[in-house]
């Protein structure tokens, strides 16, 4: 049995997993969708602090009050800074990480730096809401914005997504043991669409090496695609881990 940890990306929160979660866990597997402070079913916790940092302790304390060990941990979009951190704190506790369509950091990036253009696009149509600065704020058919089209999904999404705050995305990730981090095994799930996009050598590192999937859907694939994703947790789990 393997034991996943499946973290959300940005405006989202641990729902956006239920469809893989249910494929995962009829399998045999445990898994665990945490949900990030200040969003989802958590977002009356929003403060002015919530940070990169906050939500990085939002799940190395799911790792250590859980007692998790070969962890497979997933991290969608923004995600992939949560987990890359999470997994730099608490390299002994996982086993595999796995960036879906995600940010994948090096030390001393911020999102907003990794993915720039992008990400200073959204802030314009942010808004201040009880002193914290949110982007990626709620409105009908908000889903479309991350690849999904299904009315079905769109309408579920209405009535989760929430805003997201802005100093998630503008703060440097900090690595504090990247000897650790590096010797973890890494796995890649992309959409198509966004593989001319990437590192190049990475890309290709990770192909030559059997740990790259891409999958021909919107961002959201776990909602979109949920069946594919989880077959290709599922061989992300019986993979060589080094």
């Amino acid at each position: 049995m393997a034991t996943y940890v499946l973290v959300h990306g940005g405006g989202h929160g641990g729902w956006c997993y239920r469809k893989v979660a249910r494929l995962l866990r009829s399998a045999g597997h445990e898994v665990h969708t945490p949900t990030l402070t200040g969003l989802g079913e958590r977002s009356h916790l929003l403060h002015p602090d919530i940070d990169l940092d906050t939500h990085i302790e939002d799940v190395t304390a799911l790792l250590r009050y859980e007692d998790l060990r070969e962890v497979i941990l997933v991290g969608h979009s923004y995600g992939g800074m949560v987990v890359t951190g999470a997994a730099d704190r608490a390299p002994d506790r996982v086993g595999r990480l796995v960036y879906l369509d995600a940010a994948t950091p090096v030390d001393g990036q911020s999102l907003l730096k990794l993915a720039g253009p992008m990400i200073e696009a959204i802030r314009p149509h942010g808004a201040v809401v009880d002193g914290v600065e949110l982007v990626l704020l709620p409105a009908p058919g908000a889903g479309l914005f991350y690849g999904v089209t299904d009315p079905g999904d769109l309408a579920w999404m209405d009535e989760r997504l929430t805003g997201h705050p802005w100093k998630c995305f503008e703060q440097p990730l900090v690595l504090t043991g990247e000897a650790a981090l590096g010797a973890i095994a890494k796995f890649h799930i992309v959409c198509t669409s966004t593989l001319a996009t990437r590192d190049p050598a990475l890309v290709a590192e990770a192909r030559t090496a059997g740990r790259l999937w891409d999958i021909d859907t919107g961002h959201d694939l776990m909602i979109t695609e949920a069946a594919a994703v989880a077959e290709a947790l599922l061989e992300v789990a019986a993979a060589p881990a080094s």
